[in-house]
């Protein structure tokens, strides 16, 4: 075969280029699917077993179902980040004359299951319902870290009164725990419930109890801890996917736990950036942290590497009145149809990684404009919003900045 001048030029091209082929490994700080340093070799085992899965993708044959919103873990969640619009959950109910909220179980509620498996109908939202809460998939990692935290030190920040007379009023949601969970001596109970600390109004206990319901309320997958099967209620009767429940042993959940007990938090960027430092200071300036605490500190844990450790997530914990424009109308436990538990801020700065680019930001990833999410902030955050407003034009690109390197 003849070789002419042009194949070898471009031979020379590609071999003088290969390296802009080759694909390379983004930085750790790029990244949220990491587990936690220091993890003992059983340790990383069991988190490798939970990490594969956190990725199983159920079908018929395996207990999908018979109603069910995603088919994974990681639908919701893709490596471990927080999802696309595309894939939010839909929780709604109706308040009665007496002022009640009905979350209407005879049409499937809390949650609307939209899919359903081969010849079983889905559920569809009922005529009368008055409030209706869309959800994203939040990110999931550090969240043993957020495990961790004492009950005391979340209850600390309390001020249901506003007794400091700051505008902010953070108080927590107190939740019934399921018969399967085990609760610790430390922990705090009032009228019999425990403190909620996961999920979009802290109705989740701890990660045992946010895993188990979301096998459950998301995919339709019973498990030892709740054998029992999700249904359509208008079907009639509480079978239709003919496999044998519970689903899932109680030996795959607890590895999916401890998989997510041992993520690893988010890392900063541009920490020491002087427009990243100055963005930091008006945050704290113009009341930001008063709900996004910077820092709080774990307490004692089975698993050493979270014991004891700043936990730097910008949260609370608690739940904030966030005004009408953030309002779904939808109460839960504690916490009122305004109110949200303070998202934790960090991994905001890289969200847009596991989406093509485009972060969602908020609840239900109505935006991708920062600045929009700080002018919806409403209600208790309604002052710190203004004064961002009145910063000058650099002023506020620092605060961006400084929200961009979490």
């Amino acid at each position: 075969m003849k070789i002419t001048t042009v194949t070898l030029v471009l031979f020379s091209l590609a071999v003088s280029s290969c390296g802009d082929l080759v694909t390379e490994a983004p930085d750790d700080n790029q990244v949220f699917d990491a587990p936690l340093d220091g993890l003992t070799g059983a340790q990383l085992k069991a988190h490798l077993d939970g990490d594969e899965a956190f990725g199983e993708t159920f079908t018929v044959e395996t207990g999908l179902g018979p109603v069910f919103n995603q088919t994974a873990c990681v639908n919701c969640h893709p490596d471990e980040g927080r999802a696309h619009p595309a894939t939010n959950l839909i929780r709604f109910g109706r308040t009665r004359s007496d002022g009640s909220f009905d979350v209407m179980p005879e049409f499937g509620g809390p949650q609307l299951q939209d899919r359903s498996i081969p010849g079983y109908p889905a559920e569809v939202l009922p005529d009368q319902v008055t409030g209706i809460s869309e959800r994203g998939g939040p990110i999931a990692v550090g969240l043993g870290f957020i495990e961790a935290i004492p009950d005391a030190a979340i209850l600390a920040q309390e001020d249901p009164d506003d007794a400091d007379g700051d505008g902010i009023s953070g108080r927590a949601n107190f939740v019934a725990a399921p018969d399967f969970l085990p609760i610790a001596a430390d922990k705090v109970v009032r009228n019999g419930r425990h403190l909620g600390r996961f999920g979009r109004k802290a109705t989740a206990i701890d990660l045992l109890h946010q895993t188990v319901s979301a096998y459950k309320a998301d995919m339709g997958i019973s498990t030892d801890f709740d054998p029992v099967d999700l249904f359509n209620p208008i079907v009639g009767n509480v079978v239709g996917d003919n496999v044998t429940d519970p689903e899932l042993s109680a030996e795959v959940v607890q590895n999916v736990v401890f998989y997510l007990q041992t993520l690893r938090e988010p890392l900063r960027r541009n920490e020491q950036d002087s427009q990243v430092l100055e963005g930091e200071s008006l945050f704290a300036e113009i009341g930001c942290a008063a709900c996004h605490t910077p820092e709080m500190t774990s307490g004692a844990s089975a698993i050493s590497v979270l014991a004891f450790k700043p936990v730097r997530l910008y949260s609370d914990l608690l739940l904030h009145d966030m005004g009408p424009a953030l309002a779904d109308n939808f109460p839960e436990g504690d916490a009122s149809g305004t109110e949200w538990r303070t998202t934790p801020l960090w991994g905001v700065g890289i969200v847009e990684n596991l989406l093509g680019g485009t972060p969602f930001y908020l609840h239900d990833g109505r935006t991708s404009d920062l600045v929009e999410v700080i002018q919806l902030h409403g209600g208790e955050a309604e002052g710190a919003s203004n004064r961002f407003g009145q910063l000058n034009d650099q002023q506020k690109a620092a605060v961006l900045a400084f929200l961009k390197s979490l």
